[in-house]
């Protein structure tokens, strides 16, 4: 190879290594300043104020809730699960939320009584919002409510009166089930849930009451719920409703336009990307998108001030090099002291299910 083509192949590498770094590169701790980023936007009136370690504050946070059913609650991590069930339940019911000793779950993933529970634990919690049919924003994470309700109907497709007569996890659900028994499909939705009271079940709740809940009593990581299109309406809604709430909170999502809608609307809000590898080939164009965010190219858009990745891919280099760059690295979702242990040299925050974290 003559030095005219190793100079070319040597400006092509420096290109698109220069390429990567300004894909890679999220809103640094200097940007964070400048624009007066905090937990609670607006609480800073100047920029000597700035703490960029207060942004997200330094606790575990509950993953949707701590919950004694729904995710997490597998077989795998049976053998050490069942601390972080009983805290669930002694927590919610402290709250006055159910009863400690009933045989159903009482305090299910993503239900005010799992928020109750975490705040009453001190730890922070991340939840999920969707629009329901009539524009309702509620915190519920799955598309179809199958797995946590045993009703096989789509959030979109049900108002949230609707919901509201749909027991998360109803009976003949134990505490510790991963998934809700399903219901037949001309069960209808009930009136009353089989096995406890319609006053005291728990369904798929209101952002504004989750919000009324927690009041600012733990900070809050809010992931903003879509698919492959980009849901405008539900950043809206989200948004309009957090410019009233004064406790701390930090926004996240796996779609890009998502964190994009945050630069460009809202940026005193601390913004998250969410990612994780692939973990498949690659055969449309879907997957290729799905690339692309597994190695944070799409950073861009958003500029983010957090990755939020699933801990396995903690290693990573596209994390290193975001981490680098300034961003602050979260891990998902940390479910044994173990796991913790491996994922804690990579990661600043961490969520967490299934265990108690040590103090």
């Amino acid at each position: 190879m003559g030095f005219s083509k190793i100079a070319k192949s040597l400006a092509l590498l420096g290109a698109a290594s220069g390429a990567a770094v300004w894909a890679w590169m999220p809103r640094n701790a200097q940007g964070r300043k400048d624009a007066y980023v905090s937990s609670i936007p607006g609480s800073f009136g100047s920029g000597s104020q700035y703490r960029d370690d207060d942004i997200i504050p330094d606790i575990p946070y509950a993953h949707r809730g701590l919950h004694d059913a729904g995710s997490g609650l597998t077989t795998k991590y049976a053998p050490t699960s069942g601390a972080y069930i009983g805290l669930a339940r002694s927590m919610a019911a402290k709250a006055g939320f159910g009863n400690e000793s009933s045989d159903f779950p009482i305090a299910p993933e993503n239900s005010l009584a799992a928020f109750a529970a975490a705040c009453e634990a001190g730890y922070g919690i991340e939840l999920d919002l969707q629009l329901t049919r009539d524009g309702r924003v509620v915190v519920v994470h799955d598309a179809n409510i199958r797995r946590v309700t045993g009703v096989d109907a789509q959030v979109a497709d049900l108002t949230y009166r609707e919901l509201c007569e749909i027991p998360l996890f109803p009976a003949p659900a134990k505490p510790g089930d991963a998934k809700a028994i399903p219901i037949e499909d001309d069960a209808g939705i009930r009136d009353e849930p089989t096995g406890i009271s319609h006053e005291d079940f728990q369904h798929v709740p209101l952002f504004t009451d989750v919000l009324e809940l927690v009041d600012g009593r733990v900070p809050l990581i809010i992931e903003y719920k879509m698919g492959e299109a980009f849901d405008e309406p539900l950043m809206e809604a989200g948004h309009e409703i957090l410019e009233d709430y004064r406790g701390p909170y930090v926004i996240e999502s796996f779609h890009p336009e998502a964190v994009e809608w945050y630069r460009n609307n809202d940026p005193q809000v601390c913004r998250g990307q969410l990612s994780s590898e692939l973990g498949r080939p690659i055969k449309s164009v879907v997957d290729g998108k799905q690339w692309l965010l597994a190695k944070l190219l799409l950073n861009w858009k958003g500029r983010p001030d957090f990755i939020a990745y699933d801990w396995q891919g903690g290693d990573s280099f596209q994390l290193k090099a975001a981490v680098k760059l300034g961003a602050i690295p979260v891990s998902w979702t940390i479910r044994s002291e173990e796991e913790l242990e491996e994922s804690a040299p990579n990661f600043d925050r961490f969520i967490f299910e299934a265990f108690v974290p040590e103090a």
